[in-house]
C-alpha cells in the first residue's frame, strides 16, 4: 500500500502512531529517510510493553503497548493501556526507541481451534495478493463442533485474474502465515460495506 501511494504521488510515505487518549497523531513517526518504523518521542512519553498481566518486558518481546505522559497537560496519562501488540526496538536515527509493525491488538484477537488469529494477518494476505482489492471481512461461525473460518474479499477492478484463479493460492497461503485453513468467498462487486471509521471487519457468529 505504501509503494502504491509513493508511486502515484511521487511523495515518501511514513508511518504515524497516535492515540487520541494520549496526544492525537504525533506520538511516533518514521523518519522518511530509513522508514524503519516510527521512533517514538521519549522526550514527551515513557513506552513500555507489558504482558496480558500488565507486567513490564523486556525490549525485543511482543507485548502490549503501554504510554505515560511526561508533558501533557489538562489529561496526562499514566501507564495508559493502547491495546496494540508490538515490540520496542533500539533506535536507528536517534537514542529514542523504535515502535515495530502492529501485529494485532488484544481486543480483535480471535481464537478459531485453539490458534490465536489477528485480522492484520489476513489483512496481510490479502494485500500481497494483486488480484484482490483490500476490502475484506471475516466471518467465523461453528457449523458444527469445530469452529470455521470464511474470509469474504473482492476482486479488485483492474485484475484480468479470475477469481476461481486467485482463490488455491490464497487458501494455501492463509493455512501458512496464520495455521489454520479457511474458505476463501469472492464477494460481488459494492457488496462490503465501506465504513466511515475504524471498519469492522470481523462477523462471529459463533
Amino acid at each position: 500500500m505504501r509503494a502504491e501511494i509513493e508511486s502515484a504521488f511521487d511523495i515518501d510515505a511514513c508511518d504515524i502512531y497516535g492515540l487520541s487518549e494520549v496526544m492525537g497523531p504525533g506520538v511516533a513517526q518514521e523518519f522518511a529517510g530509513t522508514k524503519e518504523g516510527p521512533t517514538i518521542w521519549e522526550d514527551h512519553f515513557i513506552a513500555e510493553i507489558v504482558d496480558p498481566g500488565g507486567r513490564v518486558i523486556a525490549d525485543g518481546a511482543q507485548g502490549e503497548l503501554v504510554f505515560t505522559s511526561l508533558t501533557k497537560q489538562a489529561m496526562p496519562v499514566i501507564r495508559y493501556r493502547t491495546r496494540d501488540l508490538t515490540r520496542l526496538l533500539p533506535g536507528s536515527v536517534t537514542a529514542m526507541r523504535r515502535m515495530a509493525k502492529i501485529s494485532g491488538r488484544t481486543d480483535d484477537m480471535l481464537i478459531v481451534r485453539g490458534v490465536n488469529v489477528f485480522p492484520t494477518q489476513i489483512e496481510e494476505l490479502i494485500l500481497r495478493c494483486k488480484g484482490f482489492a483490500p476490502h475484506y471481512e471475516i466471518e467465523v461461525t461453528r457449523p458444527n463442533r469445530l469452529d470455521e473460518i470464511t474470509i469474504v474479499v473482492k476482486r479488485a477492478l483492474s485484475s484480468a485474474i479470475m477469481p476461481i484463479e486467485l482463490k488455491p493460492a490464497a487458501r494455501r497461503d492463509t493455512q501458512g502465515h496464520i495455521g489454520i485453513s479457511a474458505d476463501i468467498r469472492v464477494a460481488a462487486s459494492g457488496s462490503l460495506p465501506r465504513s466511515s471509521g475504524k471498519a469492522s471487519r470481523v462477523k462471529d457468529r459463533r
